[in-house]
């Protein structure tokens, strides 16, 4: 038996696997069913389960990259439902991607290092400046960043987190530095239910559930999809 596209083995980037022709089993009706809430979701799958190319898949279609949906069920549903919403198709919203899959987390500087690298990426874009002062601040950078996207473009946000486990995963034998990124984790994602008004969407997929009572007690609206059997 051959196969008339390669194999993506090891591709997390729909961008890449979508104009290098690989083969591609649609998961879009799985986009096409998260995207009709603004509810902020959680999902939790083992390692190589395809965790990040699905965000990335997210990201492309928030970002109104539609040649990248061409004959997949989302091109079809995305513009009958603009016709029934009457608005334009393929609207491009701001996102961001935070990626907590680079880098090592085993010292104590390593989270903020890249909470810092995180923000400041998107801050360069929005022209926010921030003082010497306020770089550890990362949960009221996260907040104003959010406010000035959705303020310079008019667009609601929209928030994807790879990972954003990975720093309690490498810290679980270090107990003082594991609770030091608790405690700097759940005061960052909080943002995310206290800046509600101007998110479009929000997903954060990792390995494991952390319990409310560690990094997800600021975020109590967030759905947990790991284990509905429509999403499995």
């Amino acid at each position: 038996m051959s196969f008339p596209r390669k194999l993506p083995i090891g591709i997390q980037s729909f961008e890449k696997l979508r104009r290098d022709e690989y083969l591609y089993i649609d998961k879009t009706p799985f986009i096409w069913k998260l995207v009709q809430t603004s509810s902020p979701y959680f999902l939790s799958r083992p390692r190589r389960f395809g965790k990040s190319l699905f965000l990335s898949t997210l990201a492309a279609y928030f970002r109104g990259q539609k040649e990248l949906f061409k004959d997949l069920y989302l091109e079809k549903a995305e513009e009958e439902q603009a016709v029934l919403e009457n608005r334009p198709a393929w609207q491009e919203y701001p996102v961001f991607y935070l990626d907590f899959n680079i880098g090592q987390y085993l010292k104590s500087e390593a989270l903020s290092e890249r909470l810092d690298s995180l923000l400041q990426e998107q801050e360069s874009l929005y022209g926010i400046l921030v003082a010497k002062e306020e770089e550890s601040f990362y949960a009221s950078r996260f907040e104003r960043l959010i406010k000035a996207a959705y303020q310079q473009t008019g667009k609601q946000v929209v928030i994807l987190v790879d990972e954003y486990d990975k720093p309690l995963l490498e810290t679980i034998d270090n107990p003082k530095l594991n609770e030091a990124y608790r405690d700097t984790l759940r005061a960052f994602y909080s943002v995310i239910k206290s800046s509600d008004q101007y998110l479009r969407f929000a997903l954060l997929v990792g390995i494991t559930k952390f319990g409310k009572i560690s990094v997800f007690s600021g975020l109590n609206n967030l759905r947990d999809i790991s284990l509905q059997r429509s999403f499995s």
